[in-house]
């Protein structure tokens, strides 16, 4: 495991400070995410290559990998249907295997790691924001064995801060387009107002306008109407 001159616990602090820090201060999203893997090699005994692995509109997309083999596992798993990432997220539990070459849950996949990768145990760790498993960490170690007991604990707390971290990023972007949105409908608003008073005509006739418009120049009624607002307000 690949660690500092610090103490674990001092260690551990600094990187979840890290990650908290850059999500709290606006960190993108795909940072926020590199950020949560690119400790795991740090923080969980043994790990050698980490990935997150998040399900969107029942789709298991890689957000962040530490290296192309971690990616490389990833398309594996999601090619092959089964891994201890797939599971994690669908399932209730931690999955472990710390040595594919014994025997292993995962055949098709045990195929392909043993040779096509260095790798040679694994484990996944779900994560769950609201309530909702979203996705999972994938860690990967290149020494049989290395994944234990040790390693599933530090692994879990990784995983939950991981999970506030992700949460409060979703949180955050969920805001971000609510106020977008917010904004959008109140240029909406004046728009239609504006089109009403230039056209003498009602708020059906003035909506019709805006939208027939939109389509005309296959932009978004938004745009339209900020450029309407924009040109009201013009000096000239």
């Amino acid at each position: 495991m690949k660690r500092s001159g610090h103490e674990p616990g001092s260690e551990l602090a600094q990187v979840f400070g890290a990650i908290a820090a850059l999500t709290y201060a606006g960190g993108s999203t795909d940072e926020v995410h590199q950020a949560i893997v690119d400790a795991a090699p740090r923080l969980v005994s043994g790990v050698d290559h980490a990935s997150l692995m998040m399900l969107r509109e029942s789709v298991f997309t890689t957000v962040a990998a530490t290296d192309d083999v971690a990616r490389a596992l990833d398309q594996a798993e999601i090619r092959l249907g089964e891994g201890p990432c797939l599971d994690a997220i669908v399932e209730e539990t931690m999955y472990l295997d710390p040595d594919f070459a014994t025997g292993s849950a995962w055949p098709r996949l045990t195929d392909f790691v043993l040779s096509r990768t260095p790798v040679r145990g694994g484990a996944g760790v779900r994560l769950v924001v609201d309530g909702e498993k979203v996705g999972a960490l994938n860690l990967w170690s290149d020494r049989a064995g290395r994944l234990d007991a040790t390693s599933a604990d530090e692994a879990v707390v990784l995983a939950a801060f991981a999970s506030l971290a992700v949460a409060a990023d979703h949180h955050r972007e969920q805001a971000a387009s609510l106020r977008e949105g917010l904004h959008s409908n109140r240029e909406i608003g004046k728009a239609v107002g504006l089109l009403m008073a230039f056209h003498k005509v009602d708020e059906a006739k003035a909506w019709e306008i805006l939208r027939q418009t939109s389509r005309d120049l296959n932009r978004k009624v938004s745009a339209i109407a900020q450029e309407i607002v924009d040109y009201h307000n013009s000096p000239w």
